[in-house]
């Protein structure tokens, strides 16, 4: 290469791939960071995200080390300040990355992201943009979305890093990464056991938080829909959540009228995708852990909330459940209209049929 001539992706083998958010919006990157470092030999990434996001890394192969960092210009309940953002631009600077891939939703803008890896002197800077980003982005993909389409999350990243000349093999699956550790899968067929349920026989998995008051369905919702399977499924059900989650979960077990087991705060992030890939069925919102049974193959019903159009379960058996509202993708954490209609209003029999349809043995509510 000559002086002064711009490096080629292909030489690239040290990538920064950066996306903020969490849990799930990392998960659903992950077909596109695959074709990333499998499109030249001894290719290495490093993640830059959230403290939720980054929590995934072990789990997911493609991705060699994370960086956790908390952007004000998203969603953290304590952003970092000033001094902390360039201390991480010199930290970024160190490590002398080659290339660096910028990862959004359509509702977000790249720059200032793109800003952070051209003060760390990044040379290949790759991300979406609806406006034009001159010299902080080597690499600019127009930004499509929602004027001209709305594509799924997985299929919006992939896009991207075909830019990069990175590609999955034609007509390829391209399946979420969440690999299990045997000794998760161990801990959570042990804890299973003390509960009286046989990991191989057909259990259901309850999950009702979301990082989102919007994204949550209603407490007594799930009740009912429990107290409507009990007699036609006969299967344990196991409810889990994060520690903040303890409330609903007891509400939840209070209002069922059924017996069901509860592991609020007890699971690991490893011991929650074991849990996921034994159950049958997972009920889940439109959160972190719908993403998870998706990456380990468990056919899951989602509790769907209109906030967004581009988040449902990627290649894995599923229904997706909402109740169409005029307020629809409203993009909000808490529900503007205040009446949570699209997900007040689905029914609990809408619940329980779901399930049903992906158990074995199909059946329904009469």
């Amino acid at each position: 290469m000559t002086a002064g001539a711009r490096p080629a992706w292909e030489d690239a083998r040290r990538i920064l791939c950066v996306r903020l958010d969490a849990l799930g919006d990392v998960l659903m990157c992950t077909p596109a960071l695959r074709a990333l470092r499998d499109a030249a030999p001894g290719r290495s990434l490093t993640l830059l995200s959230s403290r939720s996001g980054a929590a995934a890394a072990p789990f997911i192969p493609e991705i060699d080390d994370a960086i956790v960092h908390a952007a004000p210009w998203m969603q953290a309940a304590q952003p970092s300040r000033p001094d902390e953002l360039f201390a991480l631009a010199a930290s970024l600077a160190a490590r002398r990355f080659d290339a660096a891939v910028v990862f959004t939703s359509y509702t977000q803008s790249a720059l200032p992201a793109a800003t952070l890896c051209w003060l760390a002197g990044i040379p290949l800077r790759l991300a979406y943009c609806r406006e034009n980003p001159c010299h902080l982005l080597t690499d600019w993909a127009e930004e499509p979305e929602p004027q001209l389409m709305v594509r799924h999350e997985v299929q919006r990243q992939l896009a991207l890093v075909r830019r990069a000349r990175a590609a999955p093999p034609a007509g390829s699956k391209q399946p979420l990464s969440f690999a299990l550790r045997n000794a998760d899968l161990a801990a959570m067929r042990a804890r299973l056991l003390r509960l009286g349920i046989d990991a191989d026989r057909p259990w259901l998995l309850l999950h009702p938080g979301a990082g989102a008051a919007s994204r949550r369905y209603p407490a007594g919702h799930w009740a009912r829909a429990l107290e409507l399977l009990a007699p036609r499924s006969s299967l344990p059900v196991v409810i889990v959540g994060g520690a903040p989650d303890a409330g609903t979960i007891a509400e939840i077990r209070a209002g069922c009228g059924v017996p069901v087991h509860a592991l609020a705060g007890e699971l690991s992030l490893g011991e929650l995708g074991a849990a996921l890939r034994l159950a049958a069925v997972a009920l889940t919102n439109n959160s972190g852990p719908a993403h998870v049974a998706a990456a380990v193959g468990t056919p899951v019903v989602d509790l769907y909330a209109l906030t967004h159009p581009q988040h449902t379960p990627w290649q894995v058996r599923s229904r997706v459940l909402f109740q169409d509202v005029p307020c629809r993708f409203c993009f909000k954490s808490a529900c503007p209209a205040g009446h949570h209609g699209c997900l007040a209003g689905v029914a609990p029999e809408r619940v329980a049929e779901a399930v049903l349809e992906l158990l074995p043995m199909p059946a329904s509510i009469s």
